[in-house]
């Protein structure tokens, strides 16, 4: 017999897909978030990717490094969210462990994992639902992603790059693009990202810091950037820690000695206490959280936005 709570989940999760339904097929959105921790006493997360479904486990851990309920809690949970969208494929990501860290984790998982090609606005993206902690496109940026696209300008530097879906937006949209990362695994899906969609991008294999120094003393530029960088960072392929908060601003200053002031320079981060501590006489900074949290996010701090112009 299921637990009345698992059932209000079901009941949860079907609401919220018949509702969201209609909007995902006019905004021709194939993967999106069917349920953002509604209910506090169901601290989970699910996306579909084209009917796959990924859970994500926000359960805190007690002092025994124990969540609460078990594996049997969870099980339940996925369970409900099967029944309720008809789904086969679950894929379960377990989260608070990585809380410590305050931010989107890529960390690679035991198995090699579940890859599936899937689509959003118009573009085709890899992903991977179970061999890392993150799938390889992070579904609340997709508004982010239209916007930076838009954006006028010729040339686009996408920093701290990931899997390169900014670059496919871009690139697509006919702009010029270098992508930079320092992980050559993720360089190396975001050219498979570019290749699936017939682009392609100046790939750099970098520290961005390094990065901006050098582009600087060669006297390059840039219409449009975008700065996605993580929460921390003591990576041994850096000389330095990287925190957002303390070093934000410091960043943006490198940034900018590398823009062109044509189109814009986009800054985002998913720190959730995160104050944007930065001011410049010759610029505007306009905050573009709002305006790009899609619809089917529940949570007003899945990211910060912000956009810096003329």
């Amino acid at each position: 017999m299921t637990a009345p709570k698992f059932e209000m989940l079901e009941n949860r999760v079907r609401k919220n897909a018949r509702h969201l339904a209609k909007w995902a097929k006019r905004e021709n959105v194939t993967c999106w978030r069917v349920y953002d921790r509604d209910i506090p006493e169901l601290p989970i997360t699910i996306d579909t990717y084209e009917g796959a479904l990924v859970i994500n486990d926000y359960r805190h851990l007690d002092e025994a490094g124990e969540r609460g309920g078990g594996d049997e809690w969870l099980e339940e949970a996925s369970l409900a969210a099967k029944r309720a969208l008809d789904a086969t494929d679950v894929f379960i990501k377990r989260r608070e462990s990585f809380t410590h860290r305050d931010g989107r984790q890529y960390e690679r998982l035991e198995d090699s994992g579940t890859w599936r090609t899937v689509r959003e606005g118009g573009h085709q993206f890899r992903v991977n639902l179970s061999g890392y902690v993150d799938t390889g496109l992070f579904l609340d940026h997709r508004i982010t992603r239209a916007k930076v696209a838009a954006e006028p300008g010729a040339r686009m530097l996408n920093l701290f790059a990931y899997t390169g879906s900014f670059s496919v937006y871009a690139a697509a949209a006919g702009k010029q693009t270098t992508t930079v990362d320092l992980s050559k695994t993720y360089l190396e899906w975001a050219n498979e990202n570019l290749a699936l969609n017939g682009l392609t991008s100046e790939i750099i294999h970098a520290d961005v810091r390094e990065f901006l120094t050098e582009a600087k003393r060669a006297g390059r530029t840039w219409d449009v950037i975008v700065v996605d960088p993580p929460t921390f960072s003591n990576s041994k392929r850096m000389d330095y820690t990287w925190d957002v908060q303390r070093d934000h601003a410091s960043l943006l200053d490198d940034v900018l000695d590398v823009w062109s002031r044509t189109g814009a320079v986009w800054f985002s981060t998913n720190k959730r206490r995160f104050r944007l501590q930065y001011e410049r006489a010759d610029v505007d900074i306009s905050d573009q959280t709002h305006a790009t949290t899609p619809l089917d996010f529940k949570d007003a701090k899945a990211h910060y936005a912000y956009r810096i112009s003329r």
